[in-house]
């Protein structure tokens, strides 16, 4: 590039620093900083006495979809839009949960970004427009540009099935795919960037007819900082059931160096487990490396020892070329034989010579598990607090253990120190402190309504608090009982219904307390308030959001489609919000 003269209206040394940042710029950085320039002579109104620059070429449209449980797909959509902002596209991001599937028709350019969750479910706040977008319904796409990533675990069997299924309904309907569809795993970090710059190729406008100035947005902030990793130290490590219990259910109070993350009621944290020396030392025997110092120490703090999946079962005949490995996976039966068993029944099975290298191909990175945070910081404005129940089984004559949760439970004590990091979730949030609120949280599911229980004490919110909890057993599994009677004495709680499903020879759970007091329940409802549900997706998230449309019908005398379409609107209105898992 030119070097700016010295004719140029700034001091020697201001055009020194111009040309060192401006000369190696690339042209799509140069590109970049004269939209910025120009937009700020409009802004600021200053440029009547300049020469008018032709403007840049208008923005084609993208919509980007996104369907998220976590928040990873989200914070994607976000990153391909930054980037199709540079490449003369207007990206629009919709929430799925918020999509009317018959706009899809109109659109000329569409990237969907979906993740799977659980057993190839949509993700919850999704389930709705994903059934209409597979429904007979759905609008003819004929003319739409479209390009999919899919975001999945390949511990579970139908890896990505959500994306696939979007992927193959697209084009059934008549779009056209641009980009072939990235099936990603947990490190998803990578592929996805690579598949969001060939998408943004794809889609994008001609370079001809984008002109040479890129149009910057000055409307919009830029998205918040990513959380960083944190080191917090226990301040209390307390096993919130009876010692008579058969559940071991950890309060764990976290401080920090510093402020504690700015975290806000419905968010979670990541916790970053390291797996149990006694499990490592067990593989490693197995595998016959139990001599090797290094791999042990590497798989006790970044490798995840446990799952198994299809693709380990692909790679590990990959690697060593066992036959009835192979044989498993060609006649069909992996899948199956999977079912319940871990890491360790595959070496111990199919035992052949290893090497640290098969046994890192075979496994994947360690990573974080989610926890929703458990006070509310104008109440415990340097801490945070998580509830965590240890998980423990047996299957195919094996005892097995939760990695994160049994490394609380069992190898963390108060003093010790562990990695974190803040995981938001602005889709949980409270309303106004004028709305009611419902809460459904059995067993460690009350986490985050412990947090917004405090949060409304601490703010003086007028809005009503209504708390359903259940577990095992009262006198042995009642969490944080004096906590929830003292709210009930003072205000934080206008109801509480407990379900404690072995007090009785019939097992109760919320979803029948819910029942039960359906005519108050749906009366609030009508009132404006606001439902909250928190805990185990396979049956009681959905069982809970059965009993509610069974009380619409019930208590309004409606149809059960009338009924169904009653609570669907709930959620339109985000008002029915979840946080399952």
């Amino acid at each position: 590039m030119t070097a700016i003269p010295k004719t140029a209206p700034f001091e020697d040394e201001e055009i020194e620093l111009l040309n060192r940042v401006v000369g190696p710029a690339t042209p799509l950085q140069r590109a970049w900083l004269a939209g910025f320039l120009a937009g700020v002579e409009a802004t600021e109104g200053h440029s009547s006495a300049l020469a008018p620059a032709a403007p840049p070429a208008a923005a084609e449209p993208l919509t980007i979809l996104f369907a998220s449980e976590s928040g990873n797909s989200e914070r994607l959509a976000s990153d391909l839009a930054k980037i199709a902002r540079k490449n003369g596209l207007k990206p629009s991001i919709v929430d799925m949960a918020d999509l009317d599937v018959a706009t899809l028709g109109s659109t000329k350019r569409l990237v969907v970004i979906a993740a799977t969750w659980g057993e190839g479910d949509p993700p919850a706040r999704a389930v709705r427009a994903y059934g209409e977008l597979m429904g007979d319904a759905a609008p003819r796409l004929d003319g739409v540009e479209f390009a999919v990533l899919a975001l999945g675990d390949t511990a579970y069997a139908d890896f990505c099935g959500v994306g696939k299924t979007i992927d193959a309904r697209l084009e059934a309907l008549g779009a056209k795919r641009v980009v072939d569809r990235v099936d990603c795993d947990l490190d998803f970090e990578t592929p996805a960037a690579d598949w969001i710059g060939r998408a943004v190729k794809a889609l994008a406008p001609p370079e001809a007819g984008r002109g040479t100035v890129i149009a910057v947005d000055f409307g919009k902030p830029g998205a918040a900082a990513r959380s960083e990793i944190v080191e917090a130290e226990i301040v209390e490590h307390v096993d919130l059931n009876s010692s008579r219990s058969d559940k071991e259910t950890i309060h764990l109070a976290l401080s920090f160096d510093g402020a504690a993350p700015a975290y806000e009621p419905g968010d979670a944290l990541d916790l970053y487990p390291e797996n149990d020396p006694a499990e490592v030392d067990a593989l490693l025997a197995a595998a016959g490396l139990s001599g090797d110092a290094a791999l042990r120490a590497e798989l006790i703090a970044s490798r995840d020892i446990a799952t198994l999946s299809l693709k380990s079962l692909e790679t590990y005949a990959e690697q060593t070329g066992h036959q009835y490995v192979k044989k498993l996976i060609a006649d069909g039966e992996a899948r199956a034989w999977i079912e319940g068993r871990q890491l360790i029944d595959l070496i111990a099975t199919f035992p052949v010579v290893l090497t640290a290298d098969h046994l890192r191909a075979v496994t994947r990175a360690l990573a974080p598990r989610a926890y929703s945070i458990a006070s509310s910081r104008r109440e415990f404005d340097d801490e945070a607090h998580l509830l965590i129940s240890a998980v423990r089984y047996t299957s195919h004559g094996r005892d097995r253990k939760g990695v994160a949760s049994t490394y609380v439970a069992e190898r963390l004590k108060k003093g010790g120190r562990l990695r974190v990091k803040l995981r938001p979730n602005k889709h949980f949030r409270l309303p106004a402190a004028d709305k009611d609120i419902i809460m459904v949280g059995p067993g460690t599911g009350v986490a985050p309504f412990r947090a917004f229980v405090q949060e409304r004490r601490a703010t003086q919110a007028k809005g009503r608090n209504w708390l359903f909890f259940g577990d095992r057993q009262f006198t042995h599994d009642f969490l944080y009982q004096l906590e929830w009677q003292e709210a009930l004495k003072d205000g934080g709680l206008t109801h509480l219904d407990l379900a404690f499903s072995r007090d009785q020879p019939e097992k109760i759970y919320v979803q029948d307390r819910i029942w039960q007091r359906r005519r108050d329940l749906v009366a609030w409802l009508d009132g404006g308030a606001f439902f909250y549900v928190c805990g185990d997706a396979k049956a009681m998230g959905k069982d809970v959001r059965a009993a509610l449309v069974r009380a619409y019908a019930e208590v309004k005398s409606l149809a059960a489609d009338a009924a169904e379409q009653a609570v669907v609107a709930l959620e339109r209105e985000h008002r029915y919000l979840t946080d399952t898992y």
